[in-house]
């Protein structure tokens, strides 16, 4: 499944919207890149006027290990002429929609980096700030290749060959369970109710959510809309 497209004209996301045959309720996935144009937020946040619930990603609490790894995308908007902004849930979560947030908070996520071998952690972590420094001076084009699928970390492919399973299962292994266990309970207590729950997560948990929601409750994509992340200039 396709939720990101990368063509020589733009960068898309694919907002997808999942249901399964004995319930009205509906998820509705939205991948997010933690890097955009204005406008994109916008789209966004008008849909998520619509929904019954939101279900946020959200490291909760400091960590200085989190926050290297975000400088990956931190430092782009820092350059005007890139048109790009930082995603900021106080613009886009509108106000009278409940929000759920079952993110890890920075201490469980330091701690699920220290299940990689010492020289992998550090090689991620000195990584991260020079990705950033990359895709502040030369833009977005520095990261993106036609009919790449992007995650929600900008990526080279020096640092896709780095990335192993290590580095998935720590990167977002167990945020993608404890995410999975919310949307599960959700669908326990209110699968009977004709509701749209937004989970608004970056593109690359979108893979996981899909598959976790079919495998443990039967639902599948139905439908999706293609919003412009990104127009190259």
């Amino acid at each position: 499944m396709q939720v990101i497209e990368v063509t020589g004209y733009a960068v898309r996301s694919a907002v997808i919207t999942m249901r399964c045959s004995d319930s009205p309720l509906c998820f509705a996935l939205y991948p997010m890149m933690h890097v955009a144009t204005p406008a994109f937020y916008r789209q966004v946040a008008t849909r998520l006027a619509g929904c019954d619930l939101i279900v946020a990603e959200g490291i909760r609490g400091r960590s200085w290990q989190v926050s290297t790894l975000t400088m990956a995308y931190r430092f782009a908007p820092r350059r005007a002429r890139n048109g790009l902004q930082l995603q900021d849930y106080k613009q886009l979560l509108p106000a009278g929609v409940p929000v759920l947030n079952p993110d890890v908070t920075g201490a469980e996520a330091a701690a699920q980096l220290r299940i990689l071998p010492r020289w992998m952690r550090w090689t991620l972590l000195l990584a991260a700030p020079a990705f950033g420094l990359v895709f502040a001076v030369r833009g977005p084009r520095a990261f993106l290749d036609e009919d790449l699928v992007v995650e929600d970390l900008p990526s080279t492919h020096r640092a896709e060959r780095m990335v192993d399973e290590r580095v998935e299962e720590a990167l977002g292994g167990q945020r993608d369970r404890q995410l999975l266990d919310a949307l599960s309970s959700i669908h326990a207590e209110r699968h009977d109710e004709a509701i749209t729950v937004a989970v608004v997560y970056g593109a690359g948990h979108v893979p996981a959510i899909a598959a976790g929601l079919r495998e443990r409750h039967g639902y599948r994509p139905r439908d999706a809309e293609w919003l412009t992340v990104y127009i190259p200039g």
